[in-house]
């Protein structure tokens, strides 16, 4: 069985890193992107984090450039959109790739946790959802079109 948190990830300043750090928190894992639809979903994620954080949830952004060319900045553009426009304090890592041949482990390993849509693992589009319980367990997918508030319930169940 994989283990979550030490699969490979990459900061934003390019170091590698693992989510070890994050072992025993809820994580809320979300591939992102600058200039999507779906972007002002920042401003609700970091209302989560900034809510929940200490009672043990981590949001985590993952920026991707895969949809729709809607990530196209370096690591230093997204940060600083991120901080200025939405004042993201959680952390964003590096741009990765989520579907395909170079798909991050960490991606893979949710896909195949958790499916979405009639099985299918392939992620459709910006700010799609996965969160992880204390345990490393990927408990649910939600869909790029459901606002993080709408989970905010499920998350505080898995906080206790």
């Amino acid at each position: 069985m994989t283990d979550l948190f030490t699969l490979p990830i990459r900061r934003a300043d390019g170091t590698e890193t693992t989510l070890a750090d994050h072992r025993g928190k809820v994580l809320l894992i979300v591939n992102v992107a600058s200039k999507c639809g779906f972007t002002p979903q920042y401003k609700g994620l970091e209302a989560l984090y900034r809510d929940l954080q200490d009672r043990g949830l981590v949001v985590l952004g993952f920026p991707c450039n895969q949809f729709g060319a809607q990530e196209p900045g370096d690591a230093a553009e997204i940060a600083s959109f991120c901080s200025l426009t939405y004042d993201v304090t959680f952390p964003v890592f590096a741009k990765i790739d989520v579907n395909g041949d170079d798909a991050a482990p960490l991606f893979r390993h949710l896909k195949a946790e958790a499916p979405g849509v009639l099985g299918s693992q392939a992620i459709k589009w910006n700010f799609t959802k996965f969160l992880v319980d204390r345990a490393g367990n990927v408990v649910e997918r939600y869909a790029p079109t459901t606002a993080p508030d709408a989970i905010r319930a499920d998350i505080e169940r898995l906080l206790g």
